[in-house]
């Protein structure tokens, strides 16, 4: 019976190009998937106007700029999001009191 030698864990090294290290500011996300990848549009919201459909009804219409659009398979998604929730728990750890999320209540 042969044992494999143990790998060694894995490290990841960011190398972020200059023109892409200030970040991009996003408040909204849009997405949306076909059977091999998810794609993330990041967007900024514009100013809000009121609209109609072509059927006549009312809206309100709200542009959204793409400032990002991110392609990801749907096996690396769950570890993206376990990621994203585990920053997230740590975020509320720390700055609980400062945020201006309230968490939601339970009906009675």
């Amino acid at each position: 019976m042969t044992t494999e030698p143990e790998q060694p864990p894995l490290h990841f090294e960011f190398n972020i190009p200059e023109a892409l290290s200030s970040g991009s500011y996003s408040n909204f996300l849009g997405v949306w998937h076909t059977a091999h990848e998810f794609t993330l549009d990041f967007a900024v919201t514009q100013p809000a106007n009121p609209a109609q459909t072509p059927d006549g009804q009312s809206v309100t219409r709200v542009p959204c700029q793409v400032v990002a659009r991110v392609k990801v398979p749907p096996t690396v998604l769950f570890d993206f999001l376990r990621t994203l929730n585990e920053n997230l728990d740590q975020w509320e750890r720390t700055f609980q009191s400062q945020s201006p999320i309230q968490p939601q209540q339970p009906p009675e």
